[in-house]
């Protein structure tokens, strides 16, 4: 972790963007089994999605305030608070749409714009005619 920028837990999972956590121990099979599943999502979701790892060994504070009683679990926040939360293994496919559907939905394709624009100007213009 040389070149990994520290930050406290509490900081990492205040944003308005949804961070999806990883609790994990380095003893455990199955975490093991899902970190290369939990990197790919990250490099997936990259923008859209903070992804972090916590080794509950090593966070004990964190893990105990959360309640952390099964490995691995995954949990994503907003905004400081725990929207979705689930002990187990998950594939790739399951763990990237249920971020996609906590992830907000940010801005209207182009397209979607000008269907918004045209709206509301047939709309103003029936106002004032």
């Amino acid at each position: 972790m040389s070149n990994k920028k520290k930050v406290k837990f509490k900081d990492a999972i205040k944003s308005d963007k949804p961070t999806l956590v990883d609790f994990y121990a380095t003893w455990c099979g199955p975490c093991q089994q899902l970190s290369p599943i939990v990197n790919s999502v990250k490099k997936e979701l990259t923008g859209q999605m903070k992804v972090i790892k916590v080794d509950v060994d090593k966070n004990r504070s964190v893990s105990n305030k959360f309640k952390i009683k099964s490995l691995p679990t995954l949990a994503i926040f907003q905004n400081g608070k725990i929207i979705w939360r689930e002990s187990g293994m998950k594939t790739k496919t399951e763990l990237l749409n249920i971020a996609k559907k906590h992830i907000k939905y940010t801005s209207p394709s182009s397209q979607d714009e000008t269907k918004i624009t045209k709206v509301k100007t047939s709309w103003i213009s029936k106002l004032f005619s």
